[in-house]
């Protein structure tokens, strides 16, 4: 296998050259570094990574804890990060915790001793021994996403008070009063907030949720149709409200399937409004209605931002929030005017 030497000599060049063209660590003339790339090319030299690691206390690497990588917009923020890092000559080891204490702990030791230059997390429940954990990684440079503020970590989310607000008001301006939810995990910030957003606007509006209309999912279809399913079983027809904005778009399909299962037409009986507008929104029936936060530039921006750090020295921000859209589609209809 070649050397690093063996390139130099092809290459008619010193060492050092080779190393700071590999490295760029150095300016060097265009014509000697074609000369370098050419030799490596044809000698077809591999850097050694560790060897490169030890000398610089780098391993341009970033470690990812992601909760469940079948989401799809988590995949979509999973090919994000993905993309940031080949586009700045990074690697990335992706961790799928299945939103497990235990093994999201387990993960994080594990990157540490990997030596990731930094961490990129992502889950789904607000767990506050995990979050105690990644506050012992304080030499550890990190991006959070969606999650509640920490110190000396950047976060990086959407507005989900906003969303809430955009999902409710819309859902009033069709005509609709009688508004139901699904919410994710009570204890995540964006459900939190989500559920913040709707109550703010119900209120202004002179409207209220009452307990029974706040449903419990796990950010599932599987949760969102057990939610749906559980709740029209428990309630007579009567109580069934005109609209429901569950806090995802998985947990949305699942409420739809539940609905139309019982031969209740969407959005001719009950509107669904979801979050998130993953690929598979636009292309159900029918096509759902959503907010739609951008999963990809999301992860490409949390991959950008770590590495800006560590190889330009920029601050990480304490907090990056988006605004997500309101994508209208088939899933809401309109509340016809009651007469007196």
């Amino acid at each position: 296998m070649a050397g690093i030497t063996d390139v130099a000599s092809k290459a008619g060049v010193s060492v050092s050259t080779v190393s700071h063209v590999l490295n760029k660590t150095r300016y060097v003339a265009p014509k000697t570094k074609a000369k370098v790339e050419a030799a490596v090319e044809a000698l077809g030299y591999v850097p050694s990574t560790l060897a490169r690691a030890l000398k610089t206390n780098r391993t341009h690497t970033l470690g990812m804890l992601v909760s469940n990588s079948t989401n799809p917009f988590f995949a979509d923020i999973v090919r994000g990060v993905e993309e940031g890092c080949f586009e700045f000559g990074y690697h990335l080891i992706l961790c799928n915790s299945d939103d497990n204490a235990e093994r999201q702990r387990t993960y994080l030791r594990t990157l540490a001793m990997r030596r990731v230059d930094g961490l990129i997390v992502m889950t789904t429940h607000g767990d506050p021994s995990f979050d105690r954990s990644l506050g012992t990684q304080s030499d550890l440079p990190m991006v959070v996403l969606d999650a509640d503020e920490m110190p000396n970590v950047c976060v990086l989310g959407d507005n989900s008070v906003l969303g809430g607000r955009l999902a409710t008001e819309f859902l009033i301006s069709r005509g609709f009063r009688r508004i139901a939810i699904i919410s994710g995990p009570s204890e995540h910030p964006r459900a939190r907030d989500r559920r913040n957003g709707t109550e703010q606007a119900l209120q202004e509006a002179g409207l209220t949720l009452p307990a029974h209309w706040i449903m419990q999912g796990d950010l599932t279809a599987s949760g969102g149709h057990r939610a749906m399913s559980d709740f029209l079983d428990a309630c007579p027809e009567s109580d069934w409200p005109d609209a429901v904005f569950a806090f995802n778009d998985l947990m949305a399909i699942g409420a739809i399937r539940s609905l139309q299962e019982r031969g209740i037409n969407v959005p001719g009986n009950i509107s669904v409004v979801g979050y998130d507008d993953i690929e598979l929104a636009s292309y159900m029936t029918p096509s759902l209605t959503t907010l739609r936060q951008p999963g990809f530039e999301f992860g490409f921006q949390s991959a950008k931002l770590l590495i800006d750090h560590l190889d330009k020295q920029q601050k990480l921000p304490s907090k990056f929030v988006r605004n997500p859209q309101l994508i209208v589609r088939e899933s809401v209809g309109k509340k016809p005017a009651e007469t007196s």
